[in-house]
């Protein structure tokens, strides 16, 4: 059983099979939790999504598809949603930037060359999440990921709905340039090196056709 196939697990599941319930539930806590952790940020709401995510698995694992997509896949994609739903109705605290950066970029149907890219754009939401000021920052957190109004963000920030709707717009605008900048930056980078690349091999073909041209006048010096 702990060798069998991840679909094997689920239809084992779904007939009510214990032991391949808990050998799904042991080849993929980790992931899950792992996933959860990130987006809520609390371990012990990270633990409750786990424990969902598994239950809803047990519920649903009649109807799962293995032509729509992997059971790694469709577990994720339970968790996921899960921890976005927990995220929403918590306590509006403010959210760290991986955890931001995870929920808006998060995809597990990507393939590794995808998931690498998606790494690279959350580190560049990360840092620049990280430069926005405190309180611009909390409230685009609560708009973007806690689903709240300006109107509730001023209510729990304490402040009018004018200065929370400034806020919002100022981090909005500030995040975006951020990334734009950070964008710019690294295509200008890329092109210089590929100017370098490409006259390292014109150098290296000049110098082959040097070599070419003294060996070919070498031989009819030879030949006279």
């Amino acid at each position: 059983m702990w060798a069998a196939p991840d679909d094997a697990l689920v239809a084992g599941l779904a007939a009510g099979d214990a032991d391949a319930a808990v050998a799904l539930v042991r080849r993929f806590q980790r992931r899950v939790f792992g996933l959860a952790l990130t987006i809520v940020g609390d371990p012990v709401a990270a633990e409750d999504v786990a424990q969902e995510t598994f239950t809803r698995a047990w519920r649903h694992a009649a109807a799962y598809d293995s032509r729509r997509a992997s059971v790694t896949t469709w577990l994720l994609t339970i968790a996921r949603n899960l921890s976005i739903d927990a995220v929403r109705l918590k306590r509006p605290d403010p959210m760290n930037p991986a955890g931001l950066a995870a929920l808006s970029l998060f995809d597990p149907a990507a393939d590794p060359a995808e998931a690498a890219a998606d790494e690279d754009d959350r580190q560049r939401l990360r840092r620049a999440l990280a430069r926005l000021p405190e309180q611009q920052r909390r409230a685009l957190v609560l708009a973007a990921i806690g689903g709240r109004t300006a109107k509730e963000i001023g209510e729990t920030e304490g402040v009018p709905l004018g200065t929370a709707k400034t806020r919002i717009r100022a981090a909005m605008m500030k995040l975006r340039a951020d990334l734009q900048d950070a964008g710019a930056e690294e295509r200008g980078a890329h092109e210089e090196r590929g100017a370098h690349e490409d006259r390292d091999a014109g150098e290296d073909r000049g110098a082959q056709e040097d070599r070419g041209a003294g060996e070919g006048g070498t031989g009819a010096g030879t030949g006279r």
